[in-house]
């Protein structure tokens, strides 16, 4: 099935009908990145849970109506996925130079792929010719996005779920690099766990305390403002900052991966490049199924 959805996706979709799309795209995201480095990390993460949800079809961006309830209050979503403004930002853009050509599924696949250039990151050629749902699915949000208590069992099979293999799983987490977490997430690691580095778990309870703070921020990796493989180099050390990121290097079978990667930036980069296409293929509208959004929040 991935096969002949990624067939109908083609990286000149708009060569014609919207030539400057992809400029415009990239524009916005520089600037907003350029105002809030964090903003690259929380465009690359609203793809990812697009994705995960019923294929790559800007479901993840309505908002409730009385026919549905959408995802953006899912329990992995609310008060978490962020971004959505500086896609009205693009929409909008775009719709003033090629009004109803430019889906909102494909802003966020390639709004993704710009933000990790903009950090450092490797790049990769976004297919294209993805269309809008028309509806949105709280329940699968809530059962399908890989939870950050999981262990590496449930991360395997939450990507096996989706095609993809336990290597494109570690990949893909090497997103990570450019994320920081609330508080509420990380504090039975960083007070109750044992393998994580005790110098660096007591700097982490300093921005979050044992109560309270719940919001509070830290970068996932030691150099949350690039996309670099310092992810990788810091599980090797016991410095992962979530459960699921330290369990990927915790005597199971993604230790030797990570341990690659944390050595070899350029391998991560390209296997990165190659699962984020993967990932962007996932069940993807084409031809006459859904729709072009006008206002990427609400059905046309």
């Amino acid at each position: 099935m991935l096969g002949i959805a990624s067939a109908q996706l083609s990286s000149n979709f708009y060569s014609s009908s919207c030539p400057t799309a992809l400029s415009i795209i990239q524009g916005a995201v520089n600037t907003a990145v350029s105002k809030e480095n964090r903003m690259g990390a929380s465009l690359l993460r609203l793809h990812f849970h697009d994705c995960f949800v019923n294929g790559c079809d800007a479901s993840v961006l309505l908002d409730d109506t009385t026919n549905f309830t959408g995802e953006k209050t899912a329990g992995p979503n609310n008060d978490s996925l962020r971004g959505y403004e500086v896609i009205d930002t693009i929409k909008s853009q775009l719709e003033k130079q090629c009004p109803g050509v430019v889906s909102c599924a494909d802003i966020l696949a390639v709004a993704a792929r710009d933000s990790v250039v903009r950090l450092g990151g490797t790049t990769w050629t976004v297919p294209l010719g993805r269309r809008d749902a028309t509806t949105a699915s709280f329940n699968d949000a809530q059962n399908n996005l890989p939870s950050p208590f999981s262990d590496l069992s449930a991360l395997i099979s939450a990507f096996s779920n989706k095609g993809f293999t336990a290597p494109e799983m570690v990949t893909l987490s090497g997103g990570h690099t450019i994320g920081q977490v609330k508080c509420s997430i990380i504090r039975t690691r960083i007070y109750n766990e044992t393998n994580i580095d005790s110098n660096f778990a007591a700097s982490l309870k300093k921005n979050c305390p044992s109560t309270g703070g719940d919001s509070n921020l830290s970068p996932l990796d030691q150099t949350a403002r690039v996309f670099d493989n310092t992810y990788f180099k810091d599980l090797v050390i016991k410095k992962g900052v979530m459960h699921s990121d330290q369990q990927l290097f915790n005597g199971g079978s993604t230790d030797s991966q990570v341990n690659t990667y944390s050595q070899n930036s350029a391998m991560f980069f390209s296997d990165f490049g190659s699962a984020m296409i993967k990932m962007g293929n996932l069940s993807p509208l084409t031809g006459s199924n859904g729709e072009i959004r006008t206002n990427c929040r609400k059905t046309n």
